[in-house]
């Protein structure tokens, strides 16, 4: 299989093939992050519960899957482009994502942030090599801002969550989490994950869509920010207007991309409170011993809600994405 059977256009939908590509292309760059479970966690959601530990991943969180293959992809197709260098806006995790892959290839990296992003992510980005540029947190002043940089220096824009490439590399959580529970000789009835901007769930729609169908698909996300679950009921897209949530990496709107993925593969959108995700962060601490951060455990929080509870799924794979965690200013009372 190579780069030239496949889908190379950033505002296409990327095929399964593209998955098997990515995968190919960032295996040597990527951690093989583990799967891990509980019996305290099963005990308590009567299900048995499979953790993709995506915490463990290069930059804490699964964003470096799909920005290292944009990267990589950008570098081996369009040299010229590359030199230039590349840009994006993000709050955080996609943010360090992208100025190590592009670090990592010799290429500048130019991110815009909100001023409310956390300490520890700025400061992470800033440590990695790239420049951060601060805006107003509105989704306007972030790609305004983006177009500016664009324009000045030619810079190749890599998007949060709404391109192929980044859609690709985020679908080989799932294509290795599959893999990985063929070793473990069992088989999984759903996998939920959170939804932010999408590319993680969509990507994974179309991993799990050829490797295994009979696995149904969920996204979870807070009520605070809630556009995949007001879309899937609506049956169209309906934009995040005024995110508010405790789980800042999931306040993005859906994409052009994800959302007729996730329409048309996802088998639902469950929604979770704040409450229910500080317990559920609480509850992987204490229990497993892991440190994930809000938006890492909402897949978790679903899983555990009555709406997930009562579909009645008894093997259940959970996405915890990421552990980027300002310790500074953690959730928990005492």
């Amino acid at each position: 299989m190579t780069d030239a059977g496949t889908n190379n256009s950033n505002d296409t939908p990327p095929t399964y093939d593209d998955m098997e590509v990515a995968y190919l292309r960032i295996r040597e760059q990527i951690h093989r992050t583990p799967v891990m479970t509980s019996k305290t966690l099963d005990n308590l959601s009567g299900k048995r519960l499979f953790f993709k530990c995506e915490n463990f991943q290069k930059v804490g969180a699964f964003k470096f899957r799909g920005a290292s293959n944009a990267v990589n992809h950008l570098t081996q197709t369009q040299a010229t482009a590359a030199k230039k260098g590349v840009v994006t806006h993000s709050s955080g995790n996609h943010a360090q994502a992208l100025a190590l892959a592009a670090a990592l290839k010799g290429i500048p990296a130019t991110v815009i942030m909100p001023a409310n992003a956390t300490r520890v992510k700025r400061e992470a980005v800033e440590a990695y090599g790239a420049k951060v540029m601060l805006c107003e947190p509105t989704l306007d002043a972030r790609e305004q801002l983006t177009q500016q940089v664009i324009k000045e220096t030619g810079a190749h824009l890599v998007h949060p969550y709404n391109d192929a490439d980044v859609i690709s590399g985020q679908g080989t959580v799932v294509l290795e989490f599959l893999k990985q529970m063929q070793e473990l000789d069992t088989s999984l009835d759903a996998i939920i994950t959170p939804v932010g901007g999408g590319g993680l769930l969509s990507g994974s729609c179309i991993s799990a869509a050829h490797r295994a169908p009979d696995i149904a698909l969920y996204g979870a996300e807070p009520k605070g920010a809630d556009d995949a679950y007001q879309s899937f009921q609506a049956g169209e897209f309906i934009p995040q207007t005024q995110p508010r949530t405790i789980a800042e990496g999931l306040r993005s709107s859906l994409g052009s991309l994800t959302w007729p993925i996730i329409q048309q593969q996802v088998r639902g959108i469950v929604t979770v409170s704040e409450e229910e995700i500080i317990s559920a962060m609480r509850l992987v601490w204490e229990r497993m011993k892991l440190v994930v951060e809000t938006s890492g455990v909402v897949g978790l929080a679903g899983a555990m809600g009555v709406e997930f509870q009562e579909l009645g799924y008894e093997r259940v794979g959970i996405v915890l994405t990421g552990g980027n965690v300002d310790l500074g200013n953690l959730p928990f009372g005492r």
